[in-house]
């Protein structure tokens, strides 16, 4: 179904562009400008399935439990940090779609309950996307008009980050991490495994810790994040060919930013804009906005939510495009379609047989976006 969605929402951008719906000149120019976010997107995404495959999320994930000695607040603070610099410098679907495999493959090893942990990767890779410009797509989409660059995109967001996580911390310990929840007072540490081949292992960390060091030195984000899945690409030809695989190609979710960049902007020139002026108002209210961002995220999914919704937005409205982020980043973290990473993540917990309760998901996702978005706008203005 979601295979459907994405084709479909493309056929409807070409078929827009074929009826003059959406000017030519239009199309490219939208087009063009998401040149390089999809070079970043096939880049970073052939990064991090390399480097699940290099067995580097196994290797750390098995250190963590075994370093928590059987504590399991000791545990919690390790996997939402863990979770939290692995989107912060990966990417939210990096978190939700390959470090969730990982955490929900070391639950039974370690005999620890496996729904915390995947509740911790879904929340923090909402919650945890809002620092740096790679942390999420709505981010990509919205650095060049808020005219930041990454470092000082950082220095804008550190503390609204900070107090997002905290919140999200406080959720996860009082849903799904204490004891009445996890029932088991303590878990066993796993044995730890030597790694299948540690010169993949190497490299792949070796491109990770390049893409961050590149980050820091101002490279563009394609640009980084090219050079880096080069390393780790060029090891696995080197030494694993048969595992690279044209379904490392992350086709589907180009194809889905592609439509999204032909059909927004399409909808916008006929009434679209209008409506979304209408629902941020006139008074520039950050809180509103971040509202708004949030509940068109949990109804329609928080890219599209985040496109429509800047388009309205003046550039040099800076303070209200963030607050636009805060509301697409954290607030989908209550319906199943609010994040294309949170689809993904309900599959994999699928596949790995742990179930999830919906009524728990909803009301505790409702409170943790109410609550998460007020004390993180808080932040963004108080620290502005």
């Amino acid at each position: 179904m979601l295979d459907l969605i994405r084709v479909g929402l493309l056929l409807l951008g070409l078929v827009f562009v074929a009826t003059g719906l959406l000017p030519w000149a239009e199309a490219v120019e939208s087009l063009t400008e998401i040149g390089p976010l999809l070079v970043f997107l096939v880049a970073i995404i052939l990064l991090a399935e390399l480097t699940k495959e290099a067995q580097v999320f196994d290797a750390i994930a098995a250190r963590m439990a075994v370093l928590g000695r059987g504590n399991y607040a000791a545990l919690f603070f390790l996997c939402t940090a863990f979770a939290s610099f692995v989107t912060i410098f990966l990417n939210l679907d990096t978190t939700a779609v390959l470090l969730t495999p990982v955490m929900l493959a070391l639950a039974p090893r370690a005999r620890i309950a496996a729904l915390p942990l995947a509740m911790t990767t879904i929340w923090l890779a909402n919650t945890a996307s809002l620092l740096l410009p790679v942390s999420n797509l709505t981010n990509l989409l919205g650095i060049k008009k808020i005219g930041l660059d990454a470092q000082e995109f950082a220095a804008r967001m550190w503390a609204p980050q900070i107090a997002a996580i905290a919140v999200t911390m406080a959720f996860l310990w009082a849903f799904y991490w204490r004891r009445g929840e996890r029932r088991d007072l303590r878990y066993t540490p796993p044995i730890l495994e030597p790694v299948a081949d540690r010169a993949l292992f190497a490299a792949a960390s070796a491109g990770c810790l390049l893409f961050i060091a590149l980050l820091l030195f101002k490279a563009h984000v394609a640009i980084a994040a090219t050079a880096a899945a080069a390393i780790v690409l060029a090891a696995f030809l080197l030494r694993a060919r048969e595992r690279l695989t044209w379904s490392l190609v992350p086709w589907q979710l180009l194809i889905f930013v592609t439509g999204l960049f032909l059909v927004v902007p399409t909808l916008s020139n006929h009434g679209l804009s209008a409506l979304m002026s209408w629902m941020i108002g006139g008074e520039g209210d950050p809180y509103r906005t971040a509202a708004v961002g949030a509940g068109l995220s949990n109804l329609i999914n928080n890219l599209p939510a985040y496109q429509a919704v800047q388009l309205v937005i003046p550039a040099t409205d800076r303070d209200l495009l963030l607050a636009l982020l805060v509301g697409t980043n954290v607030g989908p973290v209550v319906t199943p379609w609010a994040s294309l990473a949170t689809l993904l993540w309900f599959e994999s917990c699928r596949r790995h047989g742990v179930k999830v309760p919906m009524r728990r998901f909803l009301l505790a996702g409702a409170g943790l976006a109410v609550v998460g978005l007020l004390v993180t706008v808080w932040t963004l203005v108080r620290f502005g």
